[in-house]
């Protein structure tokens, strides 16, 4: 039957969900709760923070940031493809390459761009 075969999914996700739940209730109920202006204080590695709570960040981290996130994410389509190389033979390498020469066009891109440096 069908339902029998989706049960241990189903009781994987109750337990994915009460566990954290779990540990939350718990944390309210028998963690501390008196606060004071010491504990309310911004710190870091236990010293009192210096400057500014927010500080804003350059723009460059965001574009480093997004050009790694972009091309690990569609490196990751490696793995899969040289697991089954053989099953996909000339076709597969070929439209591997051509993947990958745009991968490497866009990588060019940026480091034109200077998207990559950091000053």
């Amino acid at each position: 039957m069908v339902a029998d075969q989706y049960l241990p999914v189903l009781f994987l996700i109750i337990v994915a969900l009460a566990i954290p739940t779990l540990f939350t209730l718990l944390s309210i109920l028998v963690g501390p709760t008196k606060a004071s202006d010491v504990k309310r204080m911004p710190f870091e590695s236990g010293h009192p923070s210096r400057g500014t709570e927010y500080r804003r960040y350059s723009v460059r981290f965001y574009m480093v940031a997004l050009a790694f996130l972009i091309f690990d994410v569609e490196i990751v389509f490696f793995y899969p493809w040289a697991v089954q190389f053989r099953e996909f033979g000339f076709y597969g390498f070929w439209a591997m390459s051509i993947f990958f020469v745009v991968l490497l066009i866009g990588l060019v891109y940026d480091w034109k761009k200077g998207a990559l440096e950091w000053e």
